[in-house]
Formats: structure tokens, sequence, C-alpha cells
């Protein structure tokens, strides 16, 4: 009797080898890349932060802890390195403040990040924890929050002392803070009051003095002197202001060609004309009473000529040549007035009116100042003083940080305890979240839990404390319900820091926490690197 053998079905699942390999080699290098960059400016978190001298290739020396500054001038070439940087950025815009605090938080939650993927836990779960963790992250950070009125000077000049106190420039944040506060203050457009254009706050350097010497003008300021061809006015009472965009000298051809002239009555005749027409524009200048002349800089040929400046003199008008043309914008804005493009379009309604235009010996140089302007815009200037330009650069980024602070509070009028207290409460708050969630997703959360712990531990260490036990106590007292009890690094202790006056915008927060994990998920997403050459 034959035997018929059954024939053997196949598994229709066909298991074959994958070689992730390779992936898991690109997510490793970019994230260890990454984290390389974050423990670059680490060591310059918080008031006690270490500073960088920065030299650049053509021998430019830059000292600052600045976060952003510091990254924009490194070379990074790695790519995933480099999101870090546009990281920096990114907080620089959105907030102004916290620049270096978002790098230290994306680094320390891809460290974390690179233990969950070797205990086999997909990037996707991961990335999806990490956005569920920074959406409660923030809830809890608005809830800690407490509001501010703009009426509230005081509070105001706290949080932006706070952001001040971790610049070189630190010792004059008392200077400082305040003047940041009425900067803004002063530009804030009721029409609006929630937008404040940072660029309606203009910042002139001028070296020599000190920092102290730094004041808000209720005007504008010029870094330049009045020109003095011909012993033309230098101080002008009762200003009629024109700003003008066309050259007060002879017209040339359009093309380049030059002109041969080997009669001498010819010459002569050239001469002349070359007088009367410019005797004739500055005859139309007078006409409406114009006595100050801001003259916008030329590419083309010279703005101003000496026969020109000799023939303004006469007529007994104020020249300030060789406006940039970026600056024309705000000048026209403060100033309320139209700029001229054509002498044919020179009328006394396009002009602007100050009480007094003069030029002022500062230091080892002159600037002129213009006040008294009346119908001012929403506009002001700053004249930052310092004894070299080191200190001078510092400190004009040191107050353009305290300007966002301030701007940060006027769009959302939030304030939030400083010293690492947000951070140790947001830590302990997704912990005990994470114990009542199943699965990946809990192991993920309680990562980005621990992974916030960075920013207290990093004081702590920068203040040449002992950081595990200053966050142990911290934990402990958070634990207890202090949620505002913060590192004091002045005094080497834990206090509270709502009432040490230690308070930042609850922008700064929530932004560097949101784009903190933006940047990691996308990190984490990418699985290859391909060059395109």
């Amino acid at each position: 009797m034959a035997t018929i053998a059954a024939p053997q079905h196949r598994s229709s699942k066909t298991e074959s080898y994958v070689d992730n390999k390779r992936k898991e080699d690109v997510r490793h290098a970019n994230i260890i890349a990454a984290r390389s960059v974050a423990n670059a400016v680490r060591t310059s978190l918080g008031p006690k932060g270490m500073d960088k001298m920065i030299s650049t290739s053509s021998n430019e020396v830059i000292i600052t802890n600045d976060g952003a500054t510091i990254l924009n001038k490194m070379k990074v070439l790695q790519p995933a390195a480099k999101m870090l940087v546009e990281l920096s950025k990114s907080q620089d815009s959105a907030a102004g403040d916290g620049t270096t605090t978002v790098v230290v938080i994306a680094g320390a939650l891809l460290e974390k990040c690179l233990l969950l993927l070797s205990h086999g836990i997909h990037p996707t779960v991961v990335s999806d924890s990490l956005h569920k963790a920074s959406v409660k992250a923030v809830d809890v950070l608005t809830a800690m929050a407490v509001p501010v009125e703009l009426s509230d000077r005081d509070s105001l000049v706290k949080s932006a002392s706070t952001s001040l106190n971790s610049k070189v420039v630190s010792q004059y944040s008392s200077l400082l803070a305040p003047l940041a506060v009425d900067s803004v203050l002063s530009v804030v457009d009721p029409a609006q009051p929630e937008m404040v254009d940072l660029r309606d706050v203009k910042i002139v350097k001028k070296l020599g003095g000190t920092v102290d010497d730094t004041e808000l003008v209720n005007g504008l300021v010029f870094d330049k002197k009045v020109s003095h061809a011909a012993g033309g006015p230098t101080r002008m009472e009762n200003a009629k202001i024109a700003v003008i965009q066309f050259q007060i000298s002879p017209p040339k051809t359009d093309i380049e060609q030059s002109i041969v002239v080997s009669d001498y009555a010819q010459m002569d005749r050239i001469l002349k004309e070359e007088r009367s027409y410019i005797l004739g524009m500055i005859k139309k200048i007078k006409a409406t009473g114009c006595n100050v002349l801001l003259i916008q800089k030329s590419i083309l040929r010279d703005a101003v000529t000496d026969l020109s400046l000799h023939y303004l003199a006469k007529a007994k008008i104020l020249v300030i040549k060789d406006v940039e043309r970026d600056e024309i914008e705000f000048i026209i804005k403060t100033l309320n007035c139209l700029p001229i493009a054509n002498i044919e379009h020179f009328r006394a309604e396009k002009l602007g009116y100050a009480d007094l235009v003069e030029e002022v010996s500062l230091g080892d140089g002159k600037i002129v100042k213009i006040s008294g302007i009346k119908d001012m815009g929403k506009t002001t200037t700053v004249l930052v003083r310092g004894s070299n330009l080191l200190v001078l650069d510092e400190a004009e980024r040191s107050l353009h940080d305290a300007l966002c602070v301030v701007r940060c509070l006027v769009a959302k009028r939030f304030l939030i305890a400083g010293g690492g207290a947000p951070e140790i409460e947001l830590s302990r708050q997704l912990g005990a979240w994470a114990k009542v969630l199943h699965g990946m997703e809990g192991y993920c959360i309680r990562a980005f839990a621990e992974a916030l712990e960075v920013v207290p531990y990093t004081l702590a260490e920068n203040a040449g404390l002992n950081p595990i036990a200053i966050v142990t106590e911290l934990r402990n007292r958070h634990a207890n319900g202090e949620i505002n009890t913060g590192i004091n690094v002045r005094k080497g202790q834990i206090t509270n820091i709502l009432e040490e006056n230690v308070v930042q915008p609850l922008l700064v927060s929530t932004s560097a926490i949101t784009l903190a994990t933006e940047c990691v998920r996308m990190i984490l997403k990418i699985d290859d690197i391909v060059t395109v050459r």
C-alpha cells in the first residue's frame, strides 16, 4: 500500500533578516554630535556660568556667555549638530533669552533618548511620548505662573535684572534693567498693546566712559560728526529737518566715460554751470525754511561735494552726511517726516521739527543729538558706553536680551520663578504622571522628567556647589509643596526664589521646552544621511 506524503504548507509569514545596524549607527552619531554641542555651552548656564572667548578667522575676539552668540560663531559641520545651532537661533527670535537653557535641555533629552533606544524602544514611540510630555509640561508651567500687569514696573525690572545677572555686565544690571523696561514701554503701541517691535529701540554704541554712562535718549543720536566744511553751523535751535535721498553734487553721465575739455573758456563754463546747478538746489532747500539736512549715503557718486558744503554753510544749513540706508526708516518714524528722493519734491510739509540739533563731545569723539522732536513717533534710542570694544559689544548683546525679556512680558503677561524651580517642579509632576501611564509611554515620560533636572544640576555645578545634595534637597522641598523653591547661587543655598526677585517670563520657559522637544524629535526621526554633491 503506497503512502502519499502530505504537502507541507509554507508559512504565509516569511521571516527575513533586516539589517537595522546602519540606521542605529546614524542615529547614534547624530545624538553624540548634538550632545557635544550642548556640552560646549553647558558651563555658560546661570549667573555663575563661565564666559567663552571666541577667536574668529578674521582675528576678531569676542568674550560672551550668551548661548546664541557662542553657537552662532562656532563652525559646526555635522548636520545634526547644526540643528542645535538653529535651535538656539529659534529661541533667540521667539523669546530672546534662555538660548543656553534650550540647548542644555535638548542635550539632556538626547542623552535619555540614547538610553531608551538602547533598551529597544522604537524611535517613533519615544518621539510621540516626548510630544505628549512637552504639552503636559507647558500646562504645568502655566499653572505655576503669576500674572503681571505692565503698570507693575517693579516686576518688569526684576525680570530684566534676572536676565542680566548671568551676563558679563551683570554688575550694571541695576542701571540696564530699568533702562530696558522704560525703552520697551515707551514704544508699546496702545492700538496693539501685545505687539512690540524692537526695531523701534535703536542701540547706538560709543567707545569711551564706562557702562555706567549708558543713557536713554528721548530723541535721535548719530554716531558721527556734523560736516565742518567751510565753517558750517554745529548747533541749530528750532530745527526744520529734511531727510534727503538725492545728491547735492553735479550730475554725472549714466555710462562710464570721460569728457576731455581742452578750451579754458569751456572749462570755466562747465564750472560755472556746476555752481549754478548746486546753487539752484540749495535755494530751493532754503526756500522751504529747512535748516538741517540728513543726507543718505550714496553709492553712485558723492552725495555732497566741497562746493555744495560751502554753499550749504553760507546758507546756515547744518549738514549730517553719510546716513546709512537701513537707518532711514527709523529716522523718518522718529522725526515724523517723509524722505525726499528728488529736489523737485522738496516741500515744507515733508520736514520734521525739533527744538535742538547739536554736536556733543563724548569721550574722544563726537555725536549728534536731536532732542525736543515735535510729534515724535513711538521710538527711543539707547546710547551704550564702554571702556573697550569687547565690553561695548557684550553690553549691547546683554541689553538686547533684557529688551527681549520685557517684550515677552508684554506679549504674554505671566512671570515664573527662576533658579531651576520650574524644571524641578516639572520633573516632579511629570514623574508622578508617568507612574499612572501604562507601557512604553510611561518609561519615556519618566526619562523626559529626569532629563529636566539637568538645569538645576548645572546651575549648582557652575556655582561650585554640591549638585547631588542640592538637587536632592530641592526635590524634597518641592515634594512638600514649596513650588517656588530654587537655587540661590549668590547665597549658595536653597531659598524661595520669588521672594529673592529671581523671576523670568513664562514665554521663555515654555518656548525652551517646546523648541527643545521639537528639535530632539526631529533628530530621533532621522535614520540616514544622504549627501548630495
